[in-house]
């Protein structure tokens, strides 16, 4: 998960609930100063929420772009069931749909990690409401097969333990330079928050998804493939390959890894205004 170093979002950021046909949904929006270049929906990723992208709404915003991140349902402050089959793929894919309907007009779509298969699975039902996709350190098929151990050992611990056993057990194993750079208090109160049936349904998608670029390559969207330099998700090289599967722009980040968004957030937020405005 991305670690985001404040939950407090920058002067002018809005926050409140995005009313679609298919319920409402926790954002964070952004606008820009002046009349809005385009607007980009921003999902996160596993065990993540739309805090994650707070580092990348000013420099974007300030680009011209009006930014809306978004908690998915189940996530933090989106309300969500126990039930594992509302999390299905198909059914989160339904629902950036109708985020995207609620934004009046195409929208460029990003997706970190997980939120990249869930935005390419939007993306194959209808490419209509987007202007172009980017995939941010979001592979082609399933995670390496470490991550699908800890995806397993977390969904185990879920299935018996409350969510603040499982944060506790979570937190004595990180390391304490990584406890310490992040905003702690804001991650153990968005934890607790989550549904735990929504981290196994999504868990499990991110251990069996299928290779679905071939049917991506296929869509007549512009696609970026964004990363750091080092990613122990998806190997870096593999992005590479699926960018070039796609025809896709291809962006390395130096000095980032899994999470550029909270890494390097202005060589990020350059990056993707750069392909923003591109033709």
């Amino acid at each position: 998960m991305s670690r985001p170093h404040t939950f407090t979002p920058p002067s002018g950021t809005r926050t409140h609930p995005l009313r679609t046909v298919r319920g409402d949904f926790a954002v964070l929006d952004a606008p820009p100063p002046a009349e809005p270049r385009g607007t980009a929906l921003l999902l996160p990723g596993y065990m993540g929420s739309k805090e994650d992208f707070i580092a990348l709404l000013e420099p974007l915003s300030h680009a011209g772009y009006r930014v809306v991140a978004v908690d998915g349902r189940g996530q933090y402050e989106t309300e969500g069931t126990d039930r594992q089959d509302t999390y299905a793929q198909g059914e989160l894919a339904l629902d950036v749909l109708a985020q995207a309907a609620a934004l009046d007009g195409p929208v460029h779509l990003l997706g970190h990690s997980l939120g990249g298969q869930i935005a390419r699975a939007a993306v194959l039902l209808d490419a209509s409401p987007f202007r172009s996709l980017t995939l941010m350190s979001s592979g082609p098929a399933q995670v390496v097969e470490a991550q699908q151990l800890k995806v397993k050992m977390l969904s185990d611990a879920l299935a018996t333990l409350s969510m603040a056993e499982v944060w506790a057990a979570m937190r004595a194993l990180d390391p304490p330079e990584d406890a310490a750079a992040a905003d702690g208090e804001g991650l153990r109160r968005r934890w607790l928050r989550h549904r735990a049936a929504q981290l196994i349904a999504t868990g499990r998608q991110l251990v069996t998804e299928p290779d679905r670029v071939a049917e991506l390559a296929a869509v007549p969207l512009p696609v970026h493939v964004l990363s750091g330099e080092r990613d122990d998700t998806w190997p870096v090289e593999l992005l590479d390959t699926m960018a070039e599967r796609l025809g896709a722009r291809r962006t390395r980040i130096a000095g980032a890894e899994h999470s550029p968004n909270t890494d390097r957030p202005e060589q990020t937020a350059a990056a993707l205004v750069s392909f923003w405005d591109s033709p």
